[in-house]
């Protein structure tokens, strides 16, 4: 008799490798079917709650539907679903639909598709359905006798087999989980640069060279399961030859080039440094009670959409970004299930890159009609130490990757938020900066040429700070309103949220600052037309550039606050969207993925008017050395127009490109605007990839480019690649063979630009006014060979 599973729940029926474990799920299947089937026996007619589930014929059809929520082997694997109500369990997700859970996973191809075998449990249910309980003369003990002498362990074995036909899954207790090996060569050259055609064994700049050089670097994964609910993996980086001469001289296996170092004996090179790393590590524990994660530089997602209102934790997925400066993130998550459900915490050596070490807890739950959240964050370490110039002492773990960390904190919030009808309310407080209460800052008073510096301190009243959101949504039209006033060290977060499209302009979560902002949405067919309007202001005014000794211009690393992010602005956004398929939005992160429209396009605008200069920006010198910049850009307006467009023609072909132009300011202290212009597009068509870019007078790649306003007249790019499977829009390991091809023009506000090059003057000439641009260029050939996942 043919069974229809409609709402069957399935986490009895996880994937379990052990003998015992297959049989106990056999047995399950069995008896429940053998009362299921005694019941049909018996009555002929559909019944009611038996065995723990209820279940009618029509049809021709038995419709099954569970009524108890089945906690055997319960590994938690689970998200919610409308069409299991019945077997949901007050605060556990408890639904992971694999109707049954009768086939398992196979291995992955090079596709990342999988063959499902048969487990256990469908052998025994395949002599199960044999029987007929409406055969004439059928009984009870017919069917209680057929049942018992059902096989379980011939199921069990039989599952075996086939799950050794098809070579192991992902269940086995400890397996590779990747082997990636990256072979690559570079072959560059140029003209008026200063890098040299041979290696100057008395210089560590880099490219060191032109001409020639190689690149190994491998990856090799470890997965172990002691369980089916936990899970680790690490993964371990080997570099073979390091190359010297790319000319984007900064990437992850650049940690173990040769460094001279000073010994006793003088000055000594160390050529092997560094060439086993562990690359990136992680691990799961789904309990009864919690969820538990470990991560080392794999990332984690933020709590904004879960009450986190002035967005405490931040999400840690950086991307490339983390490999090319040597990034850091490490810590742990967990939770709460069952009666701690609503309770989160993390905490850990660096939650997020830069931070201090640190703990956060967070509490959600529902008071009437409201969902309250209270999140409270508080740095291990809160005493301030400074050195004997009166600057801040820094995490050196921190600053070797790039980043100047926080003044240590401890932060509270609390949030609520309420629907109501058409509009959405959201309110919350924060106290933040405590430690810092006693530090003292300068401020100025009188005008330019009469300026008179004092100095004030910071104090309790300085560590308060609120916000609130108003939401409304009917039919075509979305509009929000927030507002926010943050005391002078009541630093929060950046928003991580996105209000109902993709906008640019947001609260950026600074102290020191009142802010506004407000905007709509309109909806005609497949267009959406959505202007944003922002005004932010700060509560202390940057010093200005021209004070006199003893004034100078505030920075992160000396003084409690400083005006950077947070300086006044009014700006005002449109952003125009052509979206025929919004099932797959355009503003969801994984777009590039999943869009499936023939096309898709924005066009957005954003003009900021910037009527006041900032403090000091940090810069980082090739040493890793950090210093304050003396001064800063100056005021300015600043607009730019940016445009994405999406084609997914078919399944075998396509097309995504971003386009830009626009002004722009340096994050140091030059003066230069810039008025830039550029693109990428990335194509996709069966196996081959192609990517490319052109960029006109604008930075580099690497965040100094922007700090030092470096900037190249031309730039571009052009990558081809083929791989085994079909390319992914991503960044992810793959078995791939390309080419790429990178020139770029060179100026006097170009790095490695060398007049010079081109004169017969022995002494550099003072200016490069008069010499032709220079150039620079790279031939990169690659083979990624990847098995896993």
């Amino acid at each position: 008799m043919p069974i229809l599973f409609t709402e069957f729940g399935s986490d009895a029926f996880n994937a379990v490798d052990n003998e015992e474990d297959q049989k106990m799920q056999a047995f399950f299947v069995v008896e429940n079917w053998k009362e299921i089937y005694q019941n049909a026996a018996g009555l002929g007619k559909a019944g009611n709650a038996i065995g723990g589930f209820t279940f009618q014929f029509s049809d021709g059809w038995w419709k099954l539907g569970q009524t108890k929520n089945l906690d055997v082997h319960d590994t938690g694997a689970s998200w919610v679903n409308g069409g299991y109500y019945l077997d949901m369990k007050d605060g556990n997700n408890n639904m992971n639909e694999e109707w049954f859970g009768i086939c398992a996973k196979g291995p992955t191809n090079e596709r990342g598709l999988y063959t499902l075998y048969p487990r256990s449990a469908y052998y025994s249910l395949k002599e199960a359905h044999q029987v007929n309980p409406y055969d004439e003369d059928m009984t009870g003990d017919f069917l209680s006798n057929y049942f018992s002498n059902i096989n379980l362990m011939d199921g069990v074995l039989r599952a075996r087999g086939d799950k050794a036909l098809l070579g192991g899954n992902d269940s086995q207790k400890i397996r590779i989980s990747r082997l990636t090996a990256e072979f690559s060569t570079f072959n560059t050259g140029g003209s008026l640069i200063t890098t040299p055609n041979n290696v100057d064994e008395d210089s560590d700049a880099f490219p060191n060279q032109l001409g020639f050089d190689h690149m190994e670097s491998y990856f090799v994964g470890i997965e172990g399961k002691p369980a089916s609910n936990m899970r680790a993996n690490v993964n371990f980086n080997v570099v073979g030859n390091i190359a010297g001469n790319p000319i984007d001289e900064i990437f992850y296996e650049n940690r173990s080039r040769a460094v001279n170092v000073d010994s006793d004996d003088g000055e000594v090179t160390l050529t092997d440094i560094n060439r086993v790393n562990v690359y990136d590590a992680e691990f799961e524990w789904n309990a009864k009670d919690f969820d538990l994660r470990g991560f080392y530089r794999t990332g984690h997602y933020h709590w904004a959409y879960e009450g986190d209102i002035f967005n405490l934790y931040p999400e840690a997925n950086y991307g490339p970004n983390l490999d090319i400066y040597g990034g850091e993130i490490l810590g742990l998550e967990i939770d709460g299930k069952g009666d701690l459900s609503g309770l989160k915490a993390a905490f850990g050596p660096q939650l997020w890159w830069g931070a201090n070490p640190t703990a956060l807890l967070k509490y959600s739950r529902k008071v009437g009609k409201w969902d309250m959240t209270g999140v409270y964050h508080r740095d291990l370490q809160t005493e301030l130490r400074f050195d004997e110039n009166g600057q801040r002492i820094l995490d050196a773990n921190q600053v070797r990757s790039g980043i100047i960390p926080a003044w240590p904190t401890e932060r509270a919030t609390i949030a609520v938020e309420r629907k109501l009808g058409k509009f959405g309310l959201t309110a919350g407080a924060i106290w933040a900066g405590s430690p810092l209460n006693g530090s003292s800052f300068q401020d100025v008073t009188g005008g330019p040429g009469n300026y008179t510096v004092y100095e004030d301190k910071v104090t309790s009243k300085d560590n308060w700070g609120g916000k609130a959101k108003i939401t409304y949504q009917e039919g075509k039209i979305n509009a929000y309103a927030q507002a926010a006033v943050m005391g002078l060290v009541a630093n929060a977060g950046a928003d991580q949220t996105q209000t109902f499209t993709g906008w640019k302009l947001k609260d950026n979560g600074s102290g020191n600052q009142s802010n506004v902002l407000a905007g709509f949405t309109y909806t005609v067919g497949d267009f959406q037309i959505a202007p944003n309007f922002l005004w932010q202001k700060p509560l202390v005014d940057a010093m200005p550039s021209d004070v006199d000794a003893p004034g100078r211009l505030r920075n992160v690393i000396e003084d409690p606050f400083a005006v950077r992010n947070n300086r006044e602005t009014t700006a005002g956004e449109m952003l125009i969207t052509f979206d025929p398929t919004p099932g797959t939005w355009m503003y969801e992160w994984d777009n590039d993925r999943t869009e499936d429209a023939k096309f898709a396009m924005n066009l957005g605008f954003v003009y900021r008017h910037l009527p006041t200069q900032q403090d000091a920006h940090i810069g980082f010198l090739a040493n890793r050395q950090f210093f304050a910049f003396p001064t800063s850009a100056p005021a300015e307006d600043l607009w730019e127009v940016s445009t994405r467009m999406v084609s997914k023609l078919n399944p075998d072909l396509g097309v995504i490109g971003n386009f830009y132009y626009g002004n722009g300011q340096a994050n140091g202290d030059s003066d230069r605007l810039i008025k830039r212009f550029g693109g990428d597009v990335r194509l996709i068509y069966n196996k081959m990839k192609v990517e490319t870019h052109v960029k006109i007078n604008d930075w580099g790649p690497f965040d100094y480019h922007r700090d030092f306003n470096l900037t190249y007249p031309v730039q571009l790019m052009l990558d081809v690649s083929t791989s085994l499977g079909k390319p992914d829009w991503f960044i992810l390991p793959s078995t791939v063979i390309g080419i790429r091809g990178t020139w770029r023009s060179l100026d006097a506000n170009s790095p490695r630009y060398s007049p010079l090059a081109a004169s017969e003057f022995e002494v550099a000439p003072i200016s490069a006014v008069g010499f032709p641009d220079g150039s620079e260029w790279e031939i990169r050939t690659y083979v990624h060979i990847n098995i896993g996942k």
